[in-house]
């Protein structure tokens, strides 16, 4: 009977390491992809020819929506994606937290795809007239740094305003009841909020941010698949490419998604930036200054060095862009 047992626990052992070995690789060959519900990404994924190609190279997508940028980073920092976008703020706090990302690609810049918005009737009249009022913004988002040079810009500090931090519903509730004084957003609901509410805008990114969208993966996941990360720049790219020329078709697609009228969502579409393109050493000293303020303010608590987290794509995918 030993034997026999014997060698029933090693059929047992062995069927259980073959399927530990099929969990593994079923692991290893699936894209985790995090998004937001508005952006290229999200035509990506309705378009399908990233799942096409992809499944060329034996890998399958799996799509997770996140409500915003600091959400998906803490995705990424966990484990649970190994590709999203997200504003250019986010991947600081994300790096300052530890999370083992490396910057893959960055979209053109949007700097009119984000401001300081206040009600339509505020006597506010510029940035600095805010001065000790109450201005609301998603914490470590993409417009933190817009409110930060925006105040360096009318010769505030920081410190001379009353921040609020609440996620975009909430922040546009607390704005409507005029409980703050500014609201800092991004769009689409800057547009909403310009067209449904006539909230004015105070300043927008132009001549002060980029506005710069990044594209960012694991850094585990992105020296393992340079293949798969080149195929999934290449379709970005190209989605961005048809998004530039047929805005109307983007407004009919993404309008349902956010629930918008399509004169508010082409606002939006209008004024983002499209594309996907490996990072210059321009982009990557415009990232760090935005690191470099945030350690300066306290923000962030230790100093950072983005350069040493952009991904290198292969030689012949680089001079391809």
């Amino acid at each position: 009977m030993r034997p026999v047992i014997l060698r029933r626990g090693l059929v047992a052992l062995f069927a259980a390491a073959v399927t530990f070995g099929a969990i593994t690789q079923a692991q290893a060959e699936t894209l985790r992809i995090g998004y937001q519900k508005y952006g290229t990404l999200v035509l990506l994924k309705a378009k399908g020819t990233l799942e096409k190609r992809l499944a060329a190279q034996g890998v399958d997508v799996q799509w997770t929506e996140f409500p915003g940028g600091p959400q998906l980073l803490e995705g990424l920092n966990v484990g649970s994606i190994d590709f999203g976008v997200t504003g250019e703020t986010p991947p600081v706090f994300a790096q300052a937290a530890g999370a083992d990302l490396l910057y893959v690609a960055y979209e053109p810049p949007a700097p009119h795809s984000e401001a300081i918005l206040v009600p339509k009737d505020s006597p506010i009249k510029s940035v600095a007239e805010l001065k000790g009022k109450k201005i609301v913004l998603n914490k470590g988002s993409n417009v933190h740094y817009l409110l930060v040079r925006a105040l360096e810009d009318a010769g505030l500090k920081y410190t001379d305003i009353q921040t609020v931090f609440l996620p975009p519903a909430d922040a546009r509730a607390a704005f409507e009841r005029g409980s703050v004084d500014a609201w800092v957003i991004w769009d689409p609901y800057q547009a909403a909020a310009e067209q449904q509410l006539q909230a004015r805008t105070l300043r927008d990114g132009q001549g002060i941010v980029d506005n710069h969208q990044f594209y960012l993966a694991t850094k585990p996941y992105a020296q393992k698949n340079p293949e798969v990360i080149k195929t999934l720049v290449e379709e970005v790219r190209a989605v961005g490419e048809w998004s530039k020329a047929n805005p109307q078709d983007v407004t009919q697609q993404v309008s349902p998604l956010l629930g918008l009228p399509t004169d508010i969502t082409l606002t939006s579409v209008k004024r983002q930036g499209y594309g996907a393109l490996f990072l210059t050493p321009d982009v990557v000293a415009a990232q760090q200054k935005i690191a470099d303020s945030f350690y300066q303010l306290k923000l962030i608590p230790k100093p950072l060095s983005i350069k040493d987290v952009i991904w290198t794509p292969p030689a012949a995918v680089a001079k391809a862009q």
